[in-house]
């Protein structure tokens, strides 16, 4: 075995003392290279309650060394075992996993004295940190090779039938662009060729031990850690002739049950996807919440403001429940009607508050989400109205100014809701809600604004492939939209089923709490004379279409209670919105809804 590397040590979980051992050339059964771990160096006592499940062959062969008493108990560290004589493990994470009885990841968990990995010291690609890959095998030229092969044989390959033999692994993209344009030349078309060149790229020169590979198979998830490096073979049948090994955990979890977030990045469809994006919640996969806060704790010994991914990843989404005293600050009727609407945005995470003017329903929206966002830069408002388009409203190209060449081009850029799903995806925020206010969500060509995104509204889980930058896209889970729509409004005739289907849709409206005594309410809570509210309810009694009742929002200003600021506001503000309702009809307006009407209506008949 040669024997250049320089010594490597391992740190044993709860403070325990440190194991050292050795790298290798010598190629392991599995295709990983050897790690050898010499006599006396120390063991864990126990296992994690995952460790049969997760690293099934590593907990086999612990439970071998220690029938056979090459594992026993220590000498040197009281209520620690020790390795009894030298042992030969098939990969740095067999043995780390042995030492540490628990999935472990040896080529950056073995490190040299002064810090450094044992992946530093590697050739070929291997620079960086570990990553997730989702790799497909259940469904190659009709075979499902994941239950085929790679579980049985320890291994993951990738279709590249013709593809000239030599290539190795690190090659470049642009290499692999030559040598696919010429070895597909009339096999494939070019947007199969571009597909082609990133994968095998991803495959032979981003993946790296250390890895985690997932793929699909029976609707179940298989997880496992590439061991080794990518070599070319050639089968028979020409199916998979690139393959790398891997140590698979030993049963599989339910894709019905995995997490929305990786649900949709399991959803793109590639034969090779990055996971890296949600590797935190991969690597959660099968450990208890005890297991991850033992983690957490042996991770804080060594630096205490680590934060584990997994953990991290962990924390449950919340809406948190409204309160009497937000009821009272937004003077609604009572604190179980905003519950009733945090839960529908809970179930639905859209929704459409739909009304008269004037109604609050902007005003409720913005305050509703800050409470349940937890700060207004959760938040973020944008209003539709006839010519807003989908390059508006997520991405397009726009004329944009180099600012050192001062030359002007048209470049990709995003607009609020690309922008806010960026923000709420963020490792760190994906247990944050993020709130994407809509006003007047109904003056806008819908189909239109939303584009191929009308299907995330509805499937959450899935993910799509966007018309201008190509890139797949899901909506974040935490990523809520709150609508808001004037019925009065003719364009509400563009809300189609489609909409109505993928929103709750929920009224404010006067006829209705809790808008019906909001004025009142707030008249108390202001210490304010009741008129106001007394003809406000006057005039809506008059007005037979309930979609063009006047809401009590133009009677919440302080400048209506300034003399003859009530007078002002019905003159300017309230009967034009009516004199627009009964255009072309012989109505004399200020006769039926003005102020002197309605206040010799409430004073009863003279006498």
């Amino acid at each position: 075995m040669a024997n250049h590397y320089p010594e490597f040590r391992l740190r044993l979980p709860n403070g325990g003392p440190e194991a050292r051992g050795r790298q290798t050339d010598e190629m392991g059964t599995n295709g990983s290279r050897k790690f050898v771990v010499g006599p006396g160096q120390p063991v864990r006592p126990e296992v994690v309650p995952s460790f049969a499940k997760r690293v099934a062959n590593a907990h086999r062969l612990r439970e071998e060394l220690l029938v056979e008493g090459r594992i026993r108990p220590s000498r040197t560290w009281p209520g620690w075992l020790e390795t009894a004589d030298e042992i030969v493990f098939n990969s740095p994470s067999e043995a780390a996993a042995v030492l540490r009885g628990r999935s472990s990841n040896g080529w950056v968990e073995w490190k040299t004295e002064d810090g450094r990995p044992l992946s530093d010291f590697m050739p070929g690609v291997w620079a960086g940190s570990n990553r997730s890959w989702l790799v497909r095998g259940s469904n190659v030229s009709g075979l499902d090779l994941v239950r085929r092969m790679w579980l049985r044989e320890g291994r993951v390959t990738l279709a590249a039938s013709r593809l000239r033999q030599g290539v190795e692994q690190g090659t470049s993209k642009e290499v692999l662009r030559a040598y696919i344009q010429e070895d597909y030349e009339s096999t494939a078309t070019y947007s199969q060729k571009q597909e082609l060149v990133e994968e095998l790229h991803a495959f032979l020169s981003r993946m790296k031990p250390g890895d985690t590979v997932c793929t699909i198979s029976d609707g179940r998830l298989f997880v496992g850690q590439i061991t080794g490096e990518a070599e070319q073979t050639e089968s028979e049948d020409l199916r998979s002739n690139l393959r790398r090994p891997v140590t698979w955990q030993e049963t599989g979890y339910p894709y019905d049950e995995l997490p929305e977030e990786l649900q949709q990045k399991l959803s793109v469809q590639h034969d090779v996807v990055d996971l890296t994006t949600v590797q935190a919640v991969v690597e959660g996969l099968g450990m208890s919440d005890e297991e991850l806060a033992d983690e957490a704790e042996e991770a804080m010994e060594r630096d205490p403001s680590v934060e584990i991914p997994a953990i991290t990843a962990r924390r449950e989404l919340e809406l948190p429940e409204p309160t009497d005293e937000l009821a009272r600050e937004l003077h609604v009727h009572k604190a179980s009607w905003l519950r009733e609407v945090r839960d529908l945005l809970w179930d639905e995470r859209q929704l459409v508050l739909y009304g008269p003017p004037g109604t609050g329903k902007t005003y409720l929206a913005l305050k509703l989400a800050e409470f349940l966002g937890g700060g207004p830069e959760q938040v973020k408002l944008v209003q539709f109205h006839p010519s807003y388009a989908y390059e508006d409203f997520f991405e397009g190209f726009r004329p944009q100014e180099d600012p050192q060449t001062r030359e002007v081009a048209f470049r990709l850029t995003a607009g609020p809701l690309r922008e806010l799903a960026d923000l709420a995806s963020r490792e760190g925020n994906r247990h944050i809600p993020h709130f994407l206010i809509i006003d007047e969500i109904n003056r806008a060509n819908l189909a239109k604004v939303f584009g191929e995104l009308y299907f995330l509204l509805e499937y959450r889980n899935k993910s799509v492939r966007l018309t201008y930058s190509g890139d797949d896209f899901s909506l974040p889970p935490n990523l809520f939209v709150i609508g808001t729509m004037n019925t009065a409004d003719r364009s509400i005739a563009l809300v189609d089923a489609a909409m109505r289907r993928r929103f709750a849709f929920v009224e404010l409206s006067p006829r209705v709490e809790p808008t019906r005594e909001l004025l009142r309410r707030w008249l108390t809570s202001q210490e304010k004379d009741s008129e106001p509210a007394d003809l406000l309810d006057a005039l809506n009694s008059r007005i037979e279409d309930p979609d063009f009742r006047i809401g009590p929002s133009y009677l919440m200003k302080k400048g209506v209670y300034r003399e003859g600021g009530l007078e002002r506001t019905w003159r300017t503000k309230i009967l034009p919105l009516l004199e627009e309702h009964h255009y072309g009809e012989s109505i004399d307006v200020e006769k039926m809804y003005g102020l002197a009407a309605l206040r010799q209506s409430l004073a009863g008949p003279s006498v």
